[in-house]
């Protein structure tokens, strides 16, 4: 019998080493995310909105968008030119034109017309399919104007990269930021457009 039990006993001793193991190793890898848009989703729906103002054309200006996943809290910034989608697991987001306004207007505000979807299932049976949950103008410093409303995923602008003739000249003595601009002309109109335009209401391909 002490044979058998020197056996149980060399047995007992590695299923408690390899448990030690497993508790002090490191977790494993996160399952590796999407990352490629879908062909569908991947060309514009509509060319590109072209901007009425002074300032960098439409297509070298950089959009910042904030992506918030809420079911596990993790949130990233995506930097897109308009005409540009990435995708971030299950949600693609897509830009069709962002503004911001010159520096000597104020109030300051910023906007990007974006595009949401999001894949899903009707039940687990079912194909998943890609669903426009999104279309329209977001604003950085009036964010209650327009929202994104899903259970999963916010979506949000915090930036458009872009510049303005003078921009960096100083003001001359006496002029407000306010109310003139760096050469000394009447500050034009806000380039950020009105929220109800939609320059890409419609995807290529319906979801």
């Amino acid at each position: 019998m002490r044979p058998a039990r020197l056996a149980f006993a060399g047995v007992l001793s590695g299923a408690v080493l390899l448990t030690l193991a497993a508790c002090q190793g490191e977790a494993p890898p996160p399952a590796p995310q999407e990352t490629e848009v879908p062909e569908e989703l991947a060309a514009p729906p509509a060319p590109v909105v072209q901007g009425t103002g002074p300032g960098t054309p439409m297509a070298e200006r950089v959009a910042t968008i904030g992506l918030l996943n809420k079911r596990n809290n993790i949130s990233r910034e995506i930097e897109l030119k308009p005409g540009e989608s990435r995708r971030v697991g299950d949600v693609v987001v897509r830009l069709a034109s962002c503004e911001r306004t010159a520096p000597w207007e104020n109030p300051p505000e910023i906007g990007a017309f974006v595009q949401v979807f999001v894949q899903d299932r009707a039940d687990a049976d079912s194909q998943p399919r890609w669903t426009r949950v999104f279309s329209g103008w977001l604003f950085k410093n009036s964010p209650s104007l327009n929202v994104v409303e899903h259970p999963v995923y916010d979506v949000w602008v915090k930036d458009c990269t872009m510049s303005f003739p003078d921009e960096e000249a100083p003001l001359e003595k006496g002029e407000g930021k306010a109310t003139r601009s760096p050469t000394g002309a009447a500050s034009p109109k806000a380039s950020v457009p009105d929220p109800s335009p939609s320059p890409a209401a419609s995807p290529t391909t319906e979801a």
